[in-house]
């Protein structure tokens, strides 16, 4: 199989995906294979959302919109274009994957497939529906994918290089265990967001889905943010109101509920409005349903501070602070070719 034909197969994975919108979902009869595949991936969706109390039908359609958008003829070949597949030798690399949002790992496994090799997948349990049936659509409209596609829920083994999501904890595990191959072990990170204090509304209105999005679950979520020693909330706590329905979901009110009393009883110092609560830390990882801040009075220190901590930070949300930030409400809109950790993945793939 060339690498037209693995373009061809994704560009019209992202075209069927199209079809299921966060406010409408239509059929497009013109699409290769859709009578097979359209109503069963229907029901995967409200199985998935049946299995994960966390994803909602607002959090799927907003993961299968990002990529209906992304698996274009255009932006696919705007992606590999730097890259040369010819010396690549088809390997087996398995991947072990995370389970916090709707289809997490469905990028790696994007990258594997695009750069010629097997895919050996191990699923989180909490994200086990959607990417089995996406390989099936796959596997039909290309069937030359077929055999080159397998999950698994045993001990990974017959595997050439591996590509592994966790915790910092599992992360010491994976390395260990894939000490003897080539590997990209990814491990905690969050986002942050740098403040002045002159933000429009409609930036700190953007900034509230950087948030909010997927309830906070995400390593593109920000879970902190940096602002000067006299700022005023008010603007704060004003934008973000658009999300106040956020308190409705169980899940979420749940955890308000548990972290507000914690802090309550340890007579912690906090802010709330009801159903955001933020808190003076100094930890970039905060507890859902709870923004951490930190103070600063000179931004070239704070530039030297996110620079140790780099590899605590997959994004920092600004305007005018670094070379590599993203603009506000955007961390849950990365392109083909923002990587996690900005590490190469398919570099990587071409490489090993």
């Amino acid at each position: 199989m060339d690498l037209e034909q693995r373009i061809n197969a994704f560009v019209k994975l992202g075209a069927f995906l199209n079809q299921f919108q966060e406010n409408e979902v239509v059929k497009n009869e013109t699409l290769e294979a859709n009578d097979l595949f359209f109503d069963g991936f229907k029901h995967q969706l409200k199985l998935a959302q049946e299995y994960n109390g966390w994803f909602t039908k607002q959090n799927i359609t907003f993961t299968i919109s990002n990529w209906s958008n992304a698996l274009t003829d255009k932006n696919v070949r705007q992606w590999l274009s730097k890259y040369n597949f010819n010396t690549a030798k088809p390997q087996t690399v398995a991947i072990i994957m995370a389970g916090n949002i709707p289809l997490v790992g469905f990028h790696d496994f994007l990258s594997v497939l695009i750069s010629g090799h097997n895919v050996l997948v191990k699923q989180s349990s909490n994200d086990k529906h959607l990417l089995p049936f996406l390989a099936k659509y796959l596997e039909v409209v290309e069937p030359d994918f077929k055999g080159k596609i397998k999950f698994t829920e045993e001990k990974l083994e017959n595997f050439d290089a591996v590509i592994a999501t966790g915790s910092d904890n599992t992360a010491r595990y994976f390395e260990y265990y894939f000490k003897n191959k080539p590997s990209i072990i990814r491990k905690n990170r969050n986002s942050v967001a740098i403040l002045t204090g002159n933000e429009t509304k409609k930036e700190l209105e953007a900034l509230s889905d950087d948030i909010f999005r997927y309830y906070g679950l995400g390593c593109r979520n920000v879970s902190k943010f940096f602002i000067p020693k006299d700022y005023n909330f008010d603007a704060f706590f004003n934008a973000v109101y658009k999300w106040h329905p956020i308190i409705n979901e169980s899940k979420y009110a749940n955890n308000y509920d548990y972290n507000k009393a914690v802090y309550l009883m340890s007579e912690f110092d906090m802010l709330e409005n009801g159903f955001l609560m933020i808190k003076e830390d100094g930890s970039y990882a905060s507890p859902i349903a709870t923004l951490f801040y930190e103070r600063y009075t000179d931004i070239s220190e704070l530039q030297e501070k996110l620079a140790t901590d780099s590899d605590k930070i997959q994004c920092i949300v600004a305007n005018g602070f670094s070379n590599n930030e993203i603009a506000f409400g955007e961390t849950q809109n990365p392109q083909l070719w923002d990587y996690a950790d900005n590490v190469d993945t398919v570099d990587f793939l071409l490489k090993i």
